[in-house]
This record gives structure tokens, sequence and C-alpha cells, in this order.
């Protein structure tokens, strides 16, 4: 196939001239170009001639010359632009494993690469839909599959179940798509994976504004997918699942709703898919005297766009993500602002957060072949994998009080000296802000304009807690009063309580009832005792470093997967076995307490009340990636069809 030709067909009128090319090329991540046009040219000569710069990974050109940029980008344009000579012959894997390693900048294992091609998914054939084991029949759209969310999980496995040709339907108690990035509004809200990496590989975006993308641009991605795919039809809007009732005589799921004008209605599926996310429902403190309070007290999660905050006296209480972003953004037009810390938390510099995608880089994104497969591998890495180490705990480091390992040391003495360049005007808060426990033991915050926002004459933290609301203000633990008109509660979410509060009741067994504060399912999507149900982003899923987005499309290839076994086999339903469940949880905890998470300083959100990990994923990208490639078939018990309770493996 002749790219170069097919990138000059692709553009349009006037923007095939060479110098529109080059003034595209200068803005350019010079790593990711080099990869380009070896990928291209199934040529290495550029790879082995700049091998030796010094490239700042993932962020364009480093330390490299000038000389060497302008070459670099002479040598793409004479690439991109010389006329067509025959085409080029397909890549060969040990170039591939050459391009791969040069774009992460250290030596990567070979057994990644059928991952990266997968996750680039360089030639757009979308390799994670499903491919049909045998041409399906009418027993597909016989079988009816329910969703629960249209969040990002949601919306990803209606696609691949419209791809599939199943019959589905999407049970959403908004009144639109989006998930998390329809119900959080707040200010100053974006993402924290690089947008590139934090959306769908079947359908990137060239056009993302920001390389973290806000929150308007997410909902409207996530919109935009949704009525691509045209699954919005299959999607019941406000409507909520009360509960699910497995019913056992006809191998079915029979969903009790809340409709939108509030009645009750009941649905039937043969196969029930929980979309519903981890962190979605508001956890709400009970704040003594809240009730008597006369100003505005709202959830971040439900911002109050009524309330105009300027010349306000406002009090957030929480110092996590959420608080991280809306605190720089309202300090500005606030009156006064005491923000609430109970806890720290780590936070790293990133000079892109806020950066801007430039008009060269979505051209480049758009029509430079295979740079935004690079570039989405490059995320992947750097965002992910190559930060797994960091985790783990060393036994013989020799100061475990502050760090697990030197990689996390590293990280530690990097975000340390951050925090002392930043508040070098006010040493004071230094103190204040500084954890005490290792780095990576929580989620690590970017720093959007945090520590200048706590320098402003009008912030004040300060490491207490709130003991009591008054009608015009806050009492903390220590006595000290602040005067307040506004309350925003940043308090975060109830990330234990999965699938919380509908009602799941499977063979004679309530869902809550097993698993309390401890759930626990077979690769995070299926349990014992609870046919035909999957579970996306459950239990021990949630990528502390790398994107959701990931996980779940992985989670989603298995669980279609498993559904289209069931049709082609003719089979009634698919149950975990106990063993596969238990070993695997085992295999869960023995890895996690190899990791910093468990260290005794260490008290989060990721932790039950017994201390163990409920929430997190303990494998590398790479491994859950392998673990979730197929069903195997000896993990469940399967029901054959009929009203029989009998059962084989």
């Amino acid at each position: 196939m002749d790219l170069t030709s097919g990138l000059r067909d692709a553009l349009p009128p006037g923007v095939e001239s060479p110098a529109v090319v080059a003034a595209a090329l200068g803005d350019a991540d010079l790593v990711v170009l080099l990869c380009a046009i070896a990928h291209l040219t199934g040529e290495s000569a550029l790879l082995d001639r700049y091998g030796a710069c010094a490239f700042d990974r993932g962020r364009g050109p480093g330390r490299v010359s000038d000389a060497d940029a302008d070459a670099i980008r002479a040598a793409a344009l004479d690439a991109l632009t010389r006329p067509a000579s025959g085409g080029h012959a397909p890549a060969s894997r040990a170039l591939l494993l050459r391009v791969m390693t040069f774009c992460a900048g250290e030596e990567i294992a070979e057994d990644y690469l059928p991952l990266v091609l997968e996750e680039a998914d360089f030639d757009g054939n979308d390799p994670r839909r499903l491919a049909w084991k045998r041409p399906s029949s009418a027993s597909a759209a016989g079988f009816h599959v329910g969703i629960i969310g249209a969040g990002l999980g949601g919306l990803c496995a209606a696609i691949r179940l419209e791809q599939a040709g199943i019959r589905y339907t999407v049970i959403e108690k908004n009144a639109d798509v989006g998930g998390t990035w329809f119900e959080n509004t707040y200010p100053g809200l974006r993402v924290d994976v690089p947008s590139h990496f934090y959306s769908y590989s079947f359908a990137p975006n060239p056009d993302w504004s920001d390389h973290y993308a806000r929150r308007d641009e997410l909902a409207d991605y996530a919109a935009r997918c949704a009525r691509d795919a045209k699954v919005v039809p299959h999607i019941r809007f406000g409507t909520e699942v009360r509960s699910a009732d497995f019913n056992e005589a006809r191998s079915c799921w029979v969903l009790s709703l809340r409709t939108p004008d509030g009645s009750e209605d009941t649905l039937e599926v043969n196969a029930v898919i929980s979309a519903v996310g981890l962190l979605n429902r508001p956890s709400i403190p009970h704040l003594d005297g809240i009730e008597d309070f006369d100003g505005h007290c709202f959830h971040s999660a439900r911002w109050d766009h009524t309330v105009d905050m300027a010349g306000r006296r406002v009090a957030v209480i929480g110092t996590g993500a959420s608080a991280m972003q809306l605190v720089p953004e309202i300090a500005r037009e606030v009156d006064h602002l005491v923000v609430v810390q109970r806890s720290r938390h780590w936070v790293t510099p990133n000079p892109s957060y806020l950066r801007a995608v430039s008009d060269g880089e979505k051209w480049c994104f758009r029509h430079v072949p295979y740079y935004a497969g690079w570039h989405r591998f490059l995320m992947f890495w750097n965002t992910g994998d190559r930060m797994y180490p960091a985790f783990h705990v060393d036994p013989d480091w020799p100061d475990p009080e502050t760090a697990v390992s030197r990689p996390n040391d590293k990280l530690r003495r990097l975000m340390t000296a951050h925090v002392e360049l930043e508040l070098a005007g006010r040493p004071e808060l230094i103190d204040d802000v500084l954890p005490d426990y290792p780095a990576l033991g929580k989620r690590i915050l970017q720093d959007n304009g945090w520590f200048q926002a706590l320098l402003r004459d009008n912030v004040r933290l300060i490491n207490d807690t709130v003991a009591r609301v008054g009608p015009h203000s806050i009492v903390t633990g220590s006595g000290e009063e602040f005067d307040v008109d506004v309350i925003v509660l940043a308090t975060g979410f109830h990330p234990n309580k999965f699938l919380w509060p509908m009602k799941i009741t499977g063979r004679g067994v309530v869902l809550e009832e097993v698993w309390g504060d401890d759930p626990r399912a077979y690769l995070g999507i299926t349990m014992p005792g609870f046919p035909n149900l999957f579970c996306l982003y459950g239990p021990n899923t949630n990528p502390v470093v790398g994107s959701v987005v990931f996980m779940l499309e992985c989670q989603v290839r298995y669980v279609v997967k498993c559904i289209a076994a069931l049709i082609e086999g003719g089979h009634a339903a698919m149950e975990c076995r106990q063993d596969a469940h238990d070993g695997y949880n085992e295999r869960v905890d023995a890895e996690h307490e190899q990791l910093v998470w468990r260290h005794p300083k260490v008290h989060s959100y990721y932790n039950n009340s017994r201390g163990r990990v409920t929430t997190n994923a303990p494998w590398r990208l790479l491994d859950y990636w392998k673990m979730t490639a197929e069903p195997d078939p000896s993990d469940f018990l399967i029901t054959p069809p009929g009203p029989t309770e009998a059962r084989a493996s």
C-alpha cells in the first residue's frame, strides 16, 4: 500500500504544500515522529542515527540540538511528500520491536508487541471487536443483554454488542450518556490521564483540544461515540435499576426498574453487564449542625451552578483529586477560601497537564501515518507499566518509613523537590502539605496550579477536621471558627460499595451480603452464584497507573466473548467456578502484599475496614490484557438450555 500517496489524497486542497507540512512538523513530538517515519518507510536508519540524542520522552525534544531537530523534521518532510515509488513493504517484526524500544526510551519485553499492535491499531482494523467462531445465527439476535450504565464502560459494551448483532438494552439513570463526565461538572474538571490514551482504541480522536481533556470535551466524545455507533436508540434514559433477580427455572435475569415518571417496570434479559462505575455515588459526611447552615452546601459531584462564587466566603472540605482541580479555579473569584485537609496527597509536576494541543500536533495526529498509534503507545508506557516497579516493595530497602524501593524513593524526591520549589516563598507551608507515607501509597495527583493557589492571600489551608457547622460558619476540631457562605464537600465517593444501592440476587444469594465491605470477583468481572452477570470496573480492577478505558476494553472483550460462547454453544447460563474465583483472589491478595498500598502508614479508599485492598488491580496492564484475552471454559459451570439445574464443567 502506498501510504505516502494515501496521505496526499487525504489532505484538503492546498494542504499538500510542503510548507504547510513543514509547519505542522514543527509542533511534532520528535520521538513519535521518528517512530512513525521508521514504521512508514520500513527503515531504521533514522532511529540508529538519532538514538543517541537526549529526548524528554513524551514531551518532544529535550536536550536534542536544534540541528538534530531540524534534520529529523527534514527527513520526515521528505518521507511524507516525496513522489510515490512503488509503495512500502509491511514493517517487519524486528523493525516494530526496534521502534517500540526507541519510542519508550528503554528496552521493552518482546511480549508487549502484540498488545502494542492491538492498542495502537495502526491499520484501523479494530482487532478487539468480536470475531464469531462460527457464523452468527438468529440466536444472536434472540439473546438479550441488559447493560446498566451508559458511561464509557457501558457504551463500550453496547458498541461491541451492536457490532456483533447481539440484542441489548442500556439502562441509564441520567438524562444523557457519559457517566462520570455527565454527572461531574465542577470548575477545573479534567482527566488526569493523557486524552489520546483516555479514549477508545477503536475511536481515536485526533482533535483533542488539550493533552488532558476538560470535562465538556470528554462528555462530547462519549456522546459522539454513542451516536456514531448507533447505540443511542437502545438506551433508556432517566431509568434506574433498583434490583436484579436471577430466575433459575428460566436462566434469565429480571431487572426491576424505576422509570422517569417514578413508576415501576421490569425488564427480562438473558445476561447482565453492570457498568455502574467505581466512583459514582458521592460520600456525604455527617456534619453536626449542617441542617442549620443558612448558606449553600453541596458535594463537588453535584455542583450547584446557581451559586455565584464571586465575593463569597467558601470552605472546601477535602484535598483529594476533586478539590485539587476546583480550588485553583474558584480561588480567583471568592473573597476568602478555607481548605480543610484531613489527609495529604503526593502531587506530581506535569508541564503538559494544562497544555493545549497545537494545530500542528492535531495535523500530525490526523495526517501522519502511524503517528497517533505510536503516540498512544508512548502514553500507555509513560503513564502505565513503566511506573509499575515503583509500586513494588524492596524488602532490603534501608528506609522503609519514607519509601519502599529505589524507584519509589526517586519519585518521592522528585515530588518533594517540586513542593519545595513551588512553596519557596512560604516555607512554613511545606510541612503542611508533604505526606508522611511513601509515594504511590495513595492516588498521585497532578499539579494544576494547586500550590500557587495555596500561596494566594485569600486562601487558608488547615490540617484539621470539621467538628460542627454553625448557621454561618464551620468550626474545626481544634475549635477555630471560620465564617462561610458556601460549603463544598470534596469528600469523594463510596468505592467499596460496588453496584450499590442495587440489590442483586443470584442463585439464592444476595451479592451485598456475600461481599459486605470485602468485594471480590474473578478477574474483577464475574462471581460464583451469579450466572450471566458480568461487572465492568469491578473489584480490584482500578488501574492506579494507566487508563481505565484500557481496562474497560479488556473487560468488554472478555465479557462479549463469554456471551458469544453462550450463544454459539446454545447454553442457557455460565457461572464462575468457586475454585477459579478463590484461586484468583488468593493471587490478587498475595500480589498486593508486595505493593506499597499495604504499607502501615497508608490508609485510603483503596482498603476496606480490615486493610485489604479491594479497588486496585495489582497487575501490570500487560498482565491483565493477557488474563482477559480469552475466557477459559474450565473456569465456568455451564447450564444447558431448558428448565434444569444440572450443570457440567
